[in-house]
């Protein structure tokens, strides 16, 4: 879980990482005020398999891009892009054809982001394994 940019509000990026750690996922979150890329440096440093991007801030058609690029740039374009936050309905076709996984907006059961993941990721797995 990253928070990044300026957005200093990261009360349901703990709620929805303790949540996945509840649920048996291994999660690290890297704190506020993030660059696009520490975010990266974390998701490389970790091995992830996935990386929630949380985001209040509005500027998430600047910084989840970046993000995208920066995974790219480190060979980890394999990586899921999942984000959350004050997203506008219109703009999460934007980012999903940007190579966003998920946009999960305020009022997605933590059930929902959770079992979301965890079929993504098998969904991968089996992919790779195939």
């Amino acid at each position: 879980m990253a928070k990044p940019g300026l957005d200093g509000h990261d009360r349901g990026a703990k709620v929805i990482a303790r949540a996945l750690r509840d649920a048996g996922f291994e999660v690290v979150y890297t704190g506020l005020h993030q660059t696009p890329e520490q975010v990266v440096q974390a998701v490389v440093d970790e091995d992830a398999d996935a990386v929630g991007l949380s985001l209040l801030s509005g500027a998430h058609l600047v910084l989840v891009p970046r993000v995208i690029e920066l995974l790219a740039a480190a060979g980890r374009s394999d990586v899921l892009v999942i984000v959350g936050g004050i997203i506008p309905d219109a703009d999460i076709p934007v980012l999903q054809a940007q190579g966003v996984g998920q946009v999960f907006t305020p009022g997605t059961a933590l059930s929902e982001i959770g079992s979301w993941l965890e079929a993504a990721l098998d969904a991968r797995e089996s992919a790779v394994n195939s």
